[in-house]
């Protein structure tokens, strides 16, 4: 679940399961692509997607690097 501004917070699935544990993205700043067409995923609606890069076998999750406000738009 993440909390993504002023809207309701969203719930977004990913496969990211196998490079971060659940904790080490509580409380984290991502980057998510929020004018998606929600989609079920094995039985639960995803919202959005974290934005990620992979190269050579090693994932990353893409931060923010600033301490910015929840919902900051992407441009």
């Amino acid at each position: 679940t993440v909390d993504v501004g002023e809207e309701k917070p969203r719930t977004i699935l990913g496969g990211l399961a196998e490079y971060y544990s659940p904790e080490s993205l509580l409380n984290k700043k991502v980057i998510v692509v929020a004018n998606l067409k929600p989609k079920k995923i094995r039985g639960v609606l995803s919202e959005g997607m974290l934005l990620a890069a992979e190269s050579k076998g090693k994932v990353s999750l893409l931060l923010p690097d600033a301490d910015i406000e929840n919902g900051a738009k992407i441009f």
